[in-house]
């Protein structure tokens, strides 16, 4: 006899619960996941391999635990005087998330984010036993600054995520609305930033933010600007305090040798890494136009990818495109689907299927 799920003892919080996962299939275009669809450049590959191949000659050793080279070249990246004391990472910044809940959730208590928004948050919450509760946004996926305060006053959560840009909608987040949710709790207040190298240049990271606000974390990955998401390396930048708060629910060595290496010499590269961003942050522009001139709305977007609605059927032209080889994603926002700006060609590919479609309701 088969067993089930449910024939084991598992916590109750979790019966029921779906685990995280987009489609994969093996498509000629996939456009699904946010990724960065450009490949490491050869001679950054190359010097990612030699650090790699060093640092295999010692792989028999732990892990420097506290990632210290690692740690110095995110604060060097990041600029704004900061320092390796203020600089955690992990494997993704879901691993990241994972620790501030850890941490600053768990059992009896709250956190809060503002619908629609990453679907990982309310997962990683309820993992750490914490009650998850939704806010909601105004009809063009924006919060205000006095909103904000208004619902974060109302719920008091222990932790309060704020995705700038945001997913699934692309939508961008001034700092005044930060400074406003901050103001409004005495919780820890996440700030997002996972698309942030896709904003327009001068636009300010919260990371400005974080001088005198000891409960503010801003988060970062590598994995969109730096084409790194197979590598799986997230970080973000606080105060020492809170820096030392997530030692102690980190797991041992969690940050592989290897992976410190890789990481490392990449960040040597960001120059070089992020001139990718242009391309697709022009490549994203091209579909936003694109889909408004077939009839669809195109919301605005600082990310790598567009959310575009006026959809009439959205799992029927998701099984189109699906059809004609191209993969995207529907989130479940109805009449929408959310497209990944990949390379001129993929751009190409994804626009034609749709324009042979039809045009928009």
């Amino acid at each position: 006899m088969t067993t089930r799920l449910d024939d084991l003892p598992l916590r109750d919080d979790l019966r029921g619960m779906k685990p995280y996962g987009a489609p994969q299939a093996a498509l000629p275009v996939a456009l699904n996941v946010n990724e960065n669809t450009h490949p490491v450049p050869d001679d950054v590959a190359g010097d990612i391999l030699d650090a790699v191949a060093r640092a295999l000659r010692d792989v028999n050793r732990y892990p420097d635990r506290e990632f210290t080279a690692l740690r110095e070249a995110f604060a060097d990246y990041l600029g704004e005087g900061l320092t390796r004391e203020q600089i955690w990472a992990g494997n993704g910044s879901n691993e990241v998330l994972q620790h501030l809940l850890q941490a600053f959730a768990g059992p009896g208590r709250t956190a809060f984010s503002f619908d629609p928004t990453y679907s990982m948050y309310p997962l990683l919450t309820r993992g750490t036993g914490a009650r998850w509760v939704s806010g909601v946004r105004s009809h063009d996926y924006t919060v205000s600054p006095a909103s904000a305060a208004e619902q974060i006053s109302e719920v008091r959560p222990d932790v309060t995520f704020l995705c700038a840009p945001n997913n699934p909608t692309g939508t961008p987040m001034s700092l005044d609305v930060i400074e406003a949710a901050y103001d409004a709790t005495e919780g820890i207040v996440i700030v997002d930033e996972a698309y942030q190298e896709f904003a327009p240049h001068d636009a300010p990271s919260a990371v400005s933010l974080l001088p005198g606000r000891e409960r503010l974390v801003v988060s970062r990955t590598m994995s969109k600007a730096f084409a790194f998401a197979g590598a799986r390396v997230g970080y973000l930048a606080a105060d020492p305090a809170l820096i030392d708060a997530l030692r102690l629910v980190r797991l041992p060595y969690h940050l592989s040798a290897l992976t410190q290496a890789a990481a490392t010499a990449a960040l040597g590269h960001a120059d070089t890494m992020l001139g990718m961003v242009d391309e697709i942050v022009s490549q994203r522009d091209r579909i936003s136009a694109t889909v408004e001139a077939l009839g669809y709305q195109a919301h605005e977007s600082w990310t790598n990818f567009v959310l575009f609605g006026g959809v009439a059927d959205p799992a029927a032209t998701w099984q189109a495109l699906y059809d004609r080889g191209v993969l995207i994603r529907d989130i479940g926002i109805p009449h929408h689907l959310r497209v990944t700006a990949g390379t001129a060609d993929e751009t190409t590919a994804f626009l034609d299927a749709l324009a042979s479609i039809g045009s928009g309701s």
